[in-house]
């Protein structure tokens, strides 16, 4: 009867049914049961650090082995839940939660297993010296961390525990890493006390540890290659050849691109390694290194590092191309500021000669791409090798700028004397175009019978600083580098020529403010300066102008618009020293009780000494103008001020009320007589 009924009951399904969820309650206990031990084990492990490797290899088959049977459950129950769903489903949906339930713990004791199995291969790798694989199973062990933080069953103090001991190996890892790479790259360095200098960097030293191939060829060695790619694999590389670039750029690429006599020196040591030593040159008094000096110190280094510890393979990159993103702006900065700079023609002729420079360059950067330093067709450094038209105009004229600023600053009492018949050394200059040859002749043949004076249009006879004159000459030569440059270069030096009168007319009369006003002899230097530069201001443009590329040969080659502003200057400073002369010339004649009662002694006295007072000061500055303004600047200057002394006098003399025969008056007449030089013209300057 008992076997009918389980006949029937089995053919039903319910019989299995009921053993099946009997068969997933015992196992659910199992489950159970070998979570808590799994993960005692682990804690011990991780956490309290008990010794329990055959507890744990035992526990390890133990999970595999559930997993399998959790496995063919899971198979057995999909299989009848699809063939009885429609009459199942409440039934197995409870069943089907608790075995998704066991999967997930299931799940996390294979993580917990996997990391297991990762550190411990990583601790034997390590004491082996296998970096890589040590790295590989350090990720692996840290992939399974991140699996486990991603299950809701989790328990947060055996993350925790994972966790740290996770931190710990990686730290070790990084240690063991980084005392390797001291033991084959040792750098010998001056003591950072010591001031940075010639002397310390011939104490440097960089010491590569190398091994032989069969062949011969030197490479880096294979512990090494195993140590960058461990670093590479933690994420340390990048910093670790950043920290080496810098020490590498400080120590030795930058004080061979600034010091000439620096030279490296590259000593190979048999089955040791390779050392790369500053040496200085004795008999080197070079300012400054040539591109070519510089390139083949720089190459000499970056070879050798190439062979030694470079020429690694770091993913799809060479190592040699990561220290190139690091170094390249920085080294090229210095080689542009320290070298390519100071080597910049100083004028048009040396042009030509420049072109060695560029070709060194292209060289230079060709050798660094064969071994993966740099990257793409053109740097910043070709391209500031291949300007070198711009580069000289602006060095020019920087160069300009700073001779026209130390001219302006300087002293301005030292003077030179400009005669009618003085003239501009201008230059000789190629022939112009047709165009205006023709233009010329056409001038020739419309002349006037009639001539102009010689003298018609020239600068009268006077005195300028000298500083102003070889300001004039700075211009013009300037100018003359001008022609025959190209389009960009000219109109930079034209311009820069237009600057420095312009930084004249700013600068002077600030700069020597305090003096233009107290010595009226710098006054008078001011003004002929002004109207020396005004003069020739006039044709300046029109001499250069034919000459010089489009558009400045079309009529911009001008400095007419800046002559009313000199002429304005020249007068302003004039005419200001002018007005202090007349205060002064005042203020001693108000110091004679306005010639009231000169019978008194006292008054007497006292117009007398404010007189003579007026005539000395006329006499000085007749002495100091005389020689230096142009006669008729100079008759006009002197009359105005005797004009306002003698205007003053006769004005204070009006005002008395006295008799044309009283005794006073009398006594104003011997005054006169006693006095004859008050009212007696200052004599008139030689003609020359």
């Amino acid at each position: 009867m008992a076997s009918f009924v389980t006949e029937v009951l089995a053919s039903s399904g319910k019989l299995e049914k009921e053993d099946l969820s009997s068969k997933i309650s015992k196992m659910s206990r199992k489950v159970e049961d070998t979570k808590e031990e799994v993960c005692d084990m682990i804690n011990k492990k991780y956490g309290d650090f008990l010794p329990s490797l055959q507890g744990s290899e035992e526990l390890m088959v133990q999970v595999d082995e559930v997993s399998k049977e959790m496995d063919a459950l899971k198979n057995c129950i999909e299989n009848e839940v699809q063939q009885n769903i429609h009459v199942a489903m409440a039934e197995y949906a409870k069943l089907k939660q608790q075995l998704e339930k066991n999967t997930v713990i299931i799940t996390m004791l294979g993580h917990l297993k996997e990391f297991h199995n990762a550190m411990e291969e990583f601790s034997k790798a390590l004491l082996e010296k296998k970096y890589v694989e040590a790295a590989n199973q350090l990720g692996r062990a840290r992939a399974n961390m991140h699996s486990l933080k991603g299950l809701k069953s989790s328990q947060l103090p055996l993350l925790s525990a994972l966790s740290s001991e996770l931190t710990v190996q990686r730290e070790n890892l990084i240690y063991h890493l980084g005392d390797e790479w001291k033991r084959l790259v040792i750098w010998k360095l001056p003591s950072s006390k010591e001031p940075a200098g010639l002397k310390s960097f011939l104490k440097v030293e960089l010491n590569l540890t190398y091994v032989c191939s069969k062949d011969g060829e030197t490479k880096p060695p294979a512990l090494l290659c195993c140590v960058l790619q461990a670093l590479a694999i933690q994420g340390d590389l990048q910093n670790k050849i950043k920290l080496f670039s810098q020490v590498l750029l400080k120590n030795m690429l930058k004080p061979l691109v600034m010091f000439p006599s620096l030279s490296v020196r590259v000593t190979e040591q048999q089955g040791e390694g390779t050392i790369l030593a500053l040496q200085c040159l004795e008999n080197s008094k070079e300012e400054r290194s040539t591109p070519s000096q510089v390139y083949s110190k720089l190459l000499l280094v970056l070879q050798t590092l190439h062979s030694h510890l470079l020429d690694v393979s770091i993913g799809d990159k060479k190592l040699s191309a990561i220290l190139g993103e690091i170094i390249w702006t920085e080294i090229s900065q210095c080689i542009i500021h320290d070298c390519l700079l100071y080597s910049i023609p100083t004028n048009s002729s040396q042009l030509e000669k420049y072109n060695t420079v560029i070709r060194e360059t292209e060289e230079f950067e060709k050798s660094l791409k064969e071994m993966q330093y740099l990257q793409g067709d053109s740097t910043d450094l070709l391209k500031y090798a291949r300007d070198v038209n711009c580069h000289f105009a602006s060095k020019k004229c920087k160069d300009v700028i700073v001779a026209a600023r130390k001219l302006m600053t300087s002293k301005m009492h030292n003077t030179v004397k400009i005669a009618p018949q003085s003239k501009l050394r201008l230059p000789k200059l190629p022939a112009p175009s047709s165009a205006v040859k023709q233009e010329s002749t056409k001038e020739i043949t419309i002349e006037n019978a009639k001539q102009l004076s010689v003298w018609s249009l020239c600068l009268p006879a006077c005195r300028i600083s000298e500083s102003v004159q070889q300001l004039m000459e700075l211009a013009l030569n300037t100018l003359c580098e001008a022609v025959g440059s190209s389009t960009p270069c000219a109109l930079q030096l034209f311009f820069t020529v237009r600057n420095i009168f312009q930084l004249f007319h700013d600068v002077v009369p600030t700069y020597h403010k305090e003096n233009l006003l107290k010595f009226p002899h710098l006054a008078a230097i001011q003004h002929n300066n002004c109207m020396y530069l005004a003069h020739h201001l006039l044709t300046l443009g029109h001499h250069f102008g034919a000459h010089l590329p489009q558009p400045l040969s079309d009529g911009v080659a001008t400095f007419v618009d800046m002559v009313p502003g000199f002429r304005k200057l020249g007068a302003q400073c004039f005419l200001a020293q002018m007005n202090v002369q007349r205060a002064e010339l005042l203020e001693r004649l108000s110091t004679a009780h306005n010639f009231c009662n000169l019978d008194d002694e006292d008054n007497y006295i006292a117009a007398s000494k404010a007189v003579r007072q007026v005539i000395h000061q006329l006499k000085q500055l007749g002495t100091v103008w005389q020689d230096v303004l142009p006669v008729s600047i100079y008759c006009k200057a002197m009359g105005n001020l005797l004009n306002t002394a003698i205007t003053e006098v006769i004005a204070k003399i009006m005002m008395l009320e006295v008799c044309l025969f009283s005794q006073p008056f009398h006594s104003y007449i011997l005054w006169f007589q006693r006095c004859p030089t008050v009212f007696t013209c200052c004599s008139t300057p030689n003609d020359e």
